[in-house]
C-alpha cells in the first residue's frame, strides 16, 4: 500500500517506522511548515508537496493518513472523496460531534473507507480480553474502569493550540485517555448515562481540563470510572480494570498484568483448556513521555487499514467506532460543564 501523511509531527514519525515494518511506502507528505515537511520527507523517502489536495490528487496514494490536530479534518475526508483516496485519521476523530457525523456521511457516499487511529485495541492485552469476554471467563461485567494519572510539563502545552477547544477538542480526556474510553467501550459495550467533574487548567495554563473524573452507567449495567490528567507529577502508567462475577482483569500501560480469575479453564492444573492470559510486568506507557509507546500496535492498525481499503470491508476501528468514543468524551465534558447527569443516546450514524 502507498500512503499518502498530512501532517508531520511526532506521531506521523511514529506511524512511518510501522509503515516501513509492515512494508508500506510513504510516498509523498504535505505539512503547513514546509522546512519540517521536507525534512520527514527526505527521512522516509517520500515528495514533499505544498497542499493536501495535491496529496490527494497523486495517482500514487492509496490512502491518506491524516495526523495534524483534530481541529482539521473534515475538510480532508471531502478531499478524500473528490479524488478516491482512503482516509485514516489521527485520534481523537474530529473536537466535535457535529464535525465527526459529516466525515461518515461523506466517506459512506464515497465509497471510501474512513478510519480513526485507537492502536490499543490491538495490544496482546486487548485482543485477549475481547475473546475471553465473549467467551464469559469474567462472568457478568459489574464494573469497568480506566484511570491515566499522567503528567505534561509547561512546555508541552507550550503552544497555544495545546489544550484548547477549538484546536484539540479539550484537554486530558480528549487528547489523552480517549484511548482508554476507545478501549472500554471496545470491551464492555456502550455507555448511557455519565456524570462528571473537572478542573480547567488545574497547573496548566491551558483553557480545558488537566483533571477529569467521571462515573459511567454502561448499557449492560455495569458501573465505571473514568480518571484522566496530565497535571499528577511524576505520572503514572494508565491502567483499565475489569471486575466481573468470576474474577477480575487489570491492564496496566499495554499489559495484562492481572488476572484473577476463579475456577479458570487456563489455570486448571494440567488440563488447561482456555487460552492461557498474556501477563507481562514489563510495560509501556505514555505517563510521562508521550512516544514512549509500543510500535507492534501501530503495525496492526496500520495493517488492518490497508487491508480494509483492499478488500472493502470496515476497519476494525472505524469512524462509527471513533464517534462513539468522541461521544463518550463530549458527554463528559457537558455533564462537567453544566453540572448534570448526561444520558447518552445510541449513536444512529
Amino acid at each position: 500500500m502507498r500512503v499518502g501523511v498530512i501532517g508531520t509531527g511526532a506521531i506521523a514519525w511514529k506511524h512511518a517506522q510501522a509503515y516501513k515494518n509492515i512494508g508500506y511506502q510513504i510516498t509523498a507528505c504535505t505539512d503547513r511548515t514546509e522546512e519540517k515537511g521536507r525534512k520527514f520527507a527526505a527521512a522516509w523517502g517520500a515528495e514533499f508537496v505544498a497542499t493536501p489536495e495535491q496529496l490527494s490528487q497523486r495517482a500514487d496514494v492509496d490512502f491518506l493518513d491524516l495526523c495534524t490536530f483534530p481541529g482539521y479534518r473534515l475538510a480532508v475526508v471531502e478531499l478524500g472523496a473528490k479524488y478516491g483516496k482512503h482516509v485514516l485519521v489521527q485520534k481523537p476523530m474530529a473536537v466535535d460531534l457535529e464535525t465527526a457525523a459529516p466525515m461518515i456521511a461523506v466517506a459512506r457516499a464515497a465509497g471510501i473507507q474512513l478510519g480513526v487511529v485507537s492502536q490499543h485495541r490491538f495490544d496482546d492485552s486487548t485482543l485477549f480480553l475481547k475473546r475471553a469476554l465473549a467467551a464469559g471467563r469474567l462472568g457478568t461485567i459489574l464494573q469497568a474502569d480506566a484511570y491515566v494519572k499522567w503528567y505534561r510539563t509547561d512546555e508541552y502545552y507550550g503552544r497555544p493550540v495545546k489544550g484548547s477547544w477549538a484546536g484539540e477538542g479539550g484537554g486530558a480526556l480528549i487528547s489523552q485517555a480517549i484511548h482508554q474510553v476507545d478501549v472500554l467501550l471496545h470491551l464492555i459495550g456502550s455507555v448511557d448515562e455519565v456524570f462528571g467533574y473537572w478542573r480547567l487548567g488545574a497547573i496548566h495554563k491551558i483553557e480545558s481540563e488537566d483533571l477529569v473524573c467521571a462515573v459511567m452507567h454502561y448499557a449492560s449495567g455495569a458501573l465505571g470510572v473514568i480518571q484522566a490528567a496530565t497535571a499528577l507529577w511524576p505520572g503514572y502508567a494508565e491502567r483499565i480494570e475489569i471486575h466481573g462475577t468470576k474474577g477480575s482483569a487489570i491492564v496496566t500501560g499495554d499489559q495484562l498484568t492481572t488476572w484473577d480469575v476463579r475456577d479458570d479453564p487456563s489455570a486448571s492444573s494440567g488440563q488447561a483448556t482456555g487460552e492461557p492470559p498474556p501477563l507481562a510486568h514489563e510495560t509501556k506507557s505514555g505517563a510521562s513521555d508521550p512516544m514512549a509507546i509500543s510500535l507492534t500496535p501501530f503495525e496492526r492498525q496500520l495493517a488492518n487499514f490497508g487491508e480494509a481499503c483492499q478488500t472493502g470491508r470496515a476497519p476494525a476501528s472505524s469512524g462509527i467506532e471513533g464517534y462513539r468514543a468522541l461521544q463518550l468524551v463530549r458527554s463528559i465534558y457537558t455533564s462537567c460543564a453544566e453540572g448534570r447527569k448526561v444520558k447518552i443516546p445510541s449513536a444512529e450514524i
